[in-house]
């Protein structure tokens, strides 16, 4: 097929990556404009882009596609049919209704479930077991039009949001590649998203970074793992922020919430139970191993809870 593609983060690379792999004719690639990265602020292209001039592919980076000169400019590419990776910006009907084959997108969840920017992280959160990948048309809601193939997969106890992410990027490529044969053989088929099974995943921010030791060891766990990479749980320690990027449960230890233990890790208790910090980064410091972390700032008292 003639594909225009449109995505921009890491997420993406894959998806392109099989569709070119597949033989499949890129007739151009859609990605967010560069941006400054880095403490010196230096214009850095999106990972979406760096692939497509390897590939040799001609790259569009326009800020809008809510112009006249923006829709003529995809009209022209004559595209058969749009993919759409996490691109970051919403097509609006008049490109939606270019491709004679439509606009199909790869969304990381079990549509109509988690619907939105977070998808991946917001199944970690709420402590889903299993999840997927769905392809679907494009419709002018946020991911409501038509499903066309699911992939399942179940989320380890001790997954983070970030390992489920670079594996779902990879079923995603997938699940496009397959797909587009069914589409270009006539037998995929197309299935209505049922309302009233939807739910939104809403991008991430740092106000659900704090933990509430209350909780219970279960829901704090799956807070630290559904928050990493980014912006990464954390609390106060000794008056120091203390990022924690990995933990696992500790089911024989109890105490109070906040209170710390030190045989041999890094225990803390919760509303329910405790976690073992296994992972965790003090203001101003690297990653470190809890362990270690604690040995070089031993518990004074009650620390966790300053």
């Amino acid at each position: 097929m003639r594909v225009l593609f449109m995505g921009t983060p890491e997420f993406a690379v894959p998806c392109l990556q099989s569709l070119k792999e597949a033989g499949h004719e890129i007739c151009g690639v859609y990605t967010q404009p560069d941006k400054p990265k880095g403490r010196g602020y230096t214009l850095a292209a999106p990972p979406v882009k760096e692939l497509a001039l390897e590939y040799g592919l001609t790259v569009y980076q326009p800020k809008t596609l809510r112009t006249s000169e923006a829709v003529e400019e995809i009209r022209t590419l004559r595209p058969e049919i749009i993919v759409v990776v996490a691109y970051g910006k919403i097509l609006p009907k008049e490109v939606l209704e270019i491709p004679p084959r439509g606009c199909v997108n790869v969304h990381a969840s079990l549509l109509p479930k988690y619907r939105g920017a977070g998808p991946i992280q917001w199944a970690v959160l709420n402590g889903e077991k299993v999840t997927g990948v769905t392809t679907m048309y494009m419709a002018e809601g946020i991911d409501t039009g038509d499903m066309l193939l699911k992939k399942e997969t179940e989320i380890g106890p001790e997954e983070t949001a970030g390992e489920l992410h670079d594996r779902l990027s990879v079923m995603g490529a997938e699940l496009i590649v397959e797909t587009l044969e069914k589409m270009e053989a006539g037998t995929v088929e197309r299935i209505p998203q049922n309302e009233e099974e939807s739910s939104h995943a809403p991008m991430l921010t740092k106000e659900l970074s704090p933990i509430d030791w209350k909780n219970s060891a279960q829901k704090i766990h799956d807070q630290i793992r559904g928050l990493s990479p980014w912006p990464s749980a954390n609390t106060s320690y000794q008056g120091k922020l203390l990022k924690i990027h990995r933990s696992k449960i500790a089911p024989k230890i109890h105490g109070k919430p906040g209170e710390i233990f030190s045989d041999g890790g890094f225990f803390v208790c919760c509303g329910d139970g405790a976690v073992e910090l296994l992972t965790v980064q003090y203001e101003g410091g690297k990653r470190m191993a809890g362990k270690d972390f604690l040995r070089g700032h031993p518990p004074k008292g009650n620390d966790i809870n300053e």
